[in-house]
């Protein structure tokens, strides 16, 4: 059936890929996995996991890619050799201590070469003298979900208890169910807070794996949807029922008016599809608590402004830790168009401003920064964003896809 929707193509998730690469690697290759992001950052896993195989260098650059970084690092203290870990400035200036603490806990030895608790690392790869671990999860969820991923490694599984609340629980929650699929037991305590894991034995649950698509490459979409109310997208292969902590992009901008409907095509072949239309009634206050989705934090930002309406954005203090200081960015770029922001370091607040850019948007190095921006130039064709091949990072096709929506004079 013909609609006149615009069908935008969304990458496969880059946060599921890169869990069944390791997953994958750490099993001896048990799966087939299908649809596996094409983003620079899976690309360097994979890539990084390639060199590791075939151990043609043991120097591991990990770019700025701090999930790579902080899923190698296990890996490579679990593994036989000597092993060194970097990458570009700025991920050698982003916070790993609460990882390398819990690796030293465990009798593994990791080195600072620079300053302590930061890459670049000099690590001894050898056999853990404890299975039992804990892990300050503030920071960053990937701590936790990188300690989770060797314990099929381990002949005896790992422990591990987090002794904080996490940021971004459902990234966790999705390293879990993925090592279920794989046949692994994974079991939670009462409280939630502790992780046990066991060894792989070598019977696989399922063979073939599909990735689904990306809920964090969506949200880019939703703002579009918001800003031309007159057009209806259709985000191909993507469904509501995710294990994607950024799937809360349906419930934020649901109260900006923006709706999705969940589409199954009669052909098997094409699976379920999300249709997102705006115009629906906006709230003028907005309170929406992103600690599990801080990566969505531009995205809302860029949305509440363009909408005119007040957003308190709650949770969001570890995102001066990104590939950018993302609350920086977000404030300068954002008040350089007119824009009013506010900051308590634990919120972000979006005041009702008249938006008017005369200047290039800078990114910062950072893709989500320039694909949160892009969706301004509906309303303001002249805006231009600096260094657009930051994409690729998460999304090398944005720009394409982007642009079917621009060409669209409905």
């Amino acid at each position: 059936m013909k609609t006149n929707d615009i069908r935008i193509s969304l990458p496969a998730s880059k946060s599921m890929s890169n869990r069944w690469l390791m997953i994958n690697h750490l099993t001896g290759g048990h799966f087939r996995v299908n649809k596996v992001s094409t983003s620079g950052d899976t690309r360097l896993l994979r890539r990084l996991l390639t060199q590791l195989e075939e151990g043609n260098s043991n120097v591991y650059y990990c770019n700025n890619a701090g999930s790579v970084a902080r899923f190698l690092m296990p890996l490579l203290a679990i593994t036989p050799g000597h092993h060194v870990l970097t990458g570009d400035e700025r991920l050698c200036q982003r916070p790993m201590a609460p990882l390398i603490d819990s690796l030293r806990q465990m009798g593994l030895r990791v080195e600072c070469t620079g300053e302590e608790g930061f890459l670049p690392l000099n690590i001894q790869g050898g056999v853990p003298t404890k299975r039992t671990v804990g892990v300050d999860p503030l920071l960053s969820s990937q701590f936790v979900s990188a300690l989770l991923l060797i314990a099929p490694r381990m002949p005896e599984g790992i422990s591990l208890t987090m002794t904080q609340r996490p940021t971004s629980r459902p990234y966790i929650e999705m390293t879990c169910d993925a090592l279920r699929q794989a046949g692994i037991e994974v079991r939670r305590s009462s409280n939630g807070r502790t992780y046990y894991v066991s060894h792989f034995a070598g019977r696989p649950k399922a063979a073939t794996i599909n990735i689904e698509r990306d809920w964090s490459s969506a949200s880019y979409f939703y703002t579009m949807a918001l800003l031309r109310p007159d057009l209806r997208i259709r985000l191909l292969g993507l469904q509501l029922d995710s294990c994607q902590g950024d799937a809360a992009t349906d419930r934020f901008f649901r109260l900006l008016g923006v709706q999705s409907t969940e589409v199954r095509s009669p052909y098997r072949a094409a699976g379920r599809s999300i249709t997102v239309q705006g115009g629906g009634e906006v709230s003028r206050l907005v309170h929406f608590n992103c600690l599990d989705c801080p990566d969505l934090v531009p995205t809302f930002a860029v949305a509440a402004a363009a909408a005119g309406v007040k957003a308190t954005l709650k949770g969001v203090s570890n995102i001066a830790l990104k590939e950018s200081d993302r609350m920086e960015a977000i404030r300068a770029e954002l008040e350089r168009m007119g824009g009013r922001v506010t900051n308590s370091g634990e919120e972000l607040t979006i005041h009702p401003a008249h938006l008017n850019p005369t200047q290039p948007v800078r990114t910062y190095g950072d893709h989500r920064i320039a694909m949160a921006f892009a969706p301004l130039r509906l309303r303001f064709p002249e805006l231009q964003i600096e260094a657009p091949e930051v994409v690729d990072k998460s999304f090398p096709e944005f720009w394409e896809q982007f642009q079917l929506v621009l060409d669209n004079k409905v």
